[in-house]
């Protein structure tokens, strides 16, 4: 990630973890429950006895759940903020998990390092050669990602977002479906199922008994249109994505091989985790 943008990154998140400054769009959430559960119940089963990463874990990832189920989790973010109350978290917890400071565009991370990786709405914060190129690098052969991003495709979506600037950071890009299918360059295998377009007619009833009734028949409406009408489902607002079997063939988009701004980032990464005492950046 270049210096720029990571610093931009950093300091968005750091105030969004410290300050909650996104509780105003937990009510659009209460929908995503359904592919919610769907990650869980996929990484439940993968998990046990894996080597896991969260790919930008956050204070509230599943990676609390993946460090009672396997010795072997990490967690990695750009905030220093978020790294900081996920180890206060562990701590409470008595877990053990090797939480780091990262660039997750360029990871000190060794080639086939994780068995399962996973991630909630990082992907789109990020240069997609890059994440994907270090995704498949450090993955396993046999590995899995599993991973839940917005689209960018719906435009009454697009307009709420152009409308909350201060939810969200100039960098982020919502997927699009070349972005999607850009996934089989670097993955052998990758699946994408889509959620959510009249399910967010539900928000309204949140908190009335008849909630999740309304959700469950809208999305089974949903569901039935994307299989009817497949090009529709560009307009649907999240997605749970798998992927596995990294391709030998895949691009490079290696960042460490650009020693200038490798360089930069290491340094101000660096600077960030000795100044904490989270962790200090270790030579490859």
């Amino acid at each position: 990630m270049n210096q720029e943008r990571l610093i931009r990154e950093r300091e968005f998140h750091d105030h969004v973890f410290a300050d909650d400054t996104r509780k105003c769009t937990d009510k659009y959430y209460s929908v995503a429950q359904i592919e919610y559960e769907l990650y869980r119940g996929i990484l439940d089963a993968k998990v046990p006895g894996s080597r896991f990463l969260e790919y930008g874990c956050g204070p509230y990832g599943y990676v609390y759940d993946a460090a009672r189920q396997t010795s072997q989790a990490a967690g990695i973010d750009i905030s220093e903020v978020a790294i900081r109350m996920a180890h206060e978290k562990a701590s409470r917890n008595d877990l053990s998990i090797d939480f780091r400071v990262m660039d997750a565009e360029n990871m000190d991370f060794a080639d086939e390092s994780f068995d399962v990786i996973c991630g909630n709405s990082i992907l789109h914060h990020l240069d997609l050669n890059r994440s994907f190129s270090e995704l498949a690098r450090v993955m396993a052969p046999q590995g899995m990602g599993v991973f839940i991003e917005p689209m960018g495709h719906n435009p009454v979506i697009n307009r709420y977002r152009t409308l909350t600037p201060n939810l969200r950071t100039s960098d982020e890009h919502p997927l699009l479906m070349k972005d999607l299918a850009k996934l089989k360059q670097f993955f052998q295998v990758v699946q994408v199922r889509h959620f959510h377009v009249l399910t967010l007619l539900a928000v309204p009833f949140r908190n009335r008994p008849l909630f999740r009734f309304l959700r469950a028949v809208l999305h089974a409406i949903d569901q039935s249109v994307f299989w009817l009408i497949p090009w529709l489902k560009r307009y649907s607002w999240m997605t749970l994505i798998e992927f596995s079997g990294p391709r030998p063939d895949r691009p490079q988009y290696a960042v460490r091989n650009s020693p200038v701004q490798n360089s930069a980032c290491a340094s101000e990464l660096q600077e960030i985790n000795e100044a904490s005492g989270v962790w200090v950046l270790p030579e490859r």
